[in-house]
């Protein structure tokens, strides 16, 4: 910090807890952030009419994907950070980007077009969990250390612990309310979608193999 900057603040009596504005940026920015690449994803999956090339299996994955997500936040914004959330945290992240290729290469085997534009929302989807999971870490790095050392010498090391100070009713209600709106509703759209197209042409398929049968044997019949 600069002289200056130090006699302005001196003179303002205005300072910044750098953590609890990284506490307000994860809350109020990064978190909010999310839903809008997550409804982008949807409509282009919904372009590229992902119900007639990769079906049920890439929608069921990108369930998948959101539950690898949904757990670790939802329990971050109920309990303390410790070693045990922090390893959950950690878990969620690394399988939610071994799923993400999973997720890619199921859309390409299907020929369903995975276009650049999609592909740059994929590499947000994928960079804000590492985001906020390296901002909690440097707001808890005390619970970092206690992780390293496997939790020894801290009893509520292994266990879930609510949080001393509990978001709001109204926050939590926002943050439900936009996952329902950006998330559950599009997707389960999307799922509903490819399990109904699925259904359907299996139908189609099995009458086109019980009227080529049907020809078949009457062709059958009449050359003898």
């Amino acid at each position: 910090m600069s002289t200056d900057q130090a006699k302005e603040i001196s003179a303002t009596g205005v300072t910044v807890d750098v953590g609890d504005a990284t506490t307000r940026y994860l809350l109020y920015g990064l978190l909010p952030s999310w839903f809008v690449p997550g409804v982008a994803d949807w409509v282009m999956h919904r372009r590229t009419r992902i119900e007639e090339t990769a079906g049920t299996k890439e929608s069921l994955i990108h369930s998948l994907m959101m539950a690898e997500v949904g757990i670790p936040i939802a329990l971050t914004l109920r309990y303390e950070v410790n070693p045990l959330l922090l390893s959950v945290q950690l878990g969620g992240a690394a399988v939610h980007e071994a799923t993400a290729l999973w997720d890619v290469r199921t859309a390409v085997d299907s020929e369903r077009e995975v276009k650049p534009v999609e592909q740059h929302i994929h590499s947000f989807l994928e960079s804000l969990p590492f985001g906020a999971l390296a901002s909690l870490m440097c707001l808890h790095a005390d619970q970092v250390k206690s992780l390293l050392r496997g939790g020894r010498g801290d009893p509520d090391a292994w266990r879930l612990v609510p949080r001393r100070r509990p978001l709001s009713r109204g926050y939590l209600a926002g943050i439900a309310a936009a996952i329902g709106t950006c998330v559950l509703l599009p997707y389960g759209e999307e799922l509903l979608r490819c399990v109904r197209t699925g259904r359907r042409n299996r139908t189609n398929e099995k009458n086109a193999r019980s009227d080529a049968a049907h020809w078949s044997a009457a062709r059958s019949g009449k050359g003898r």
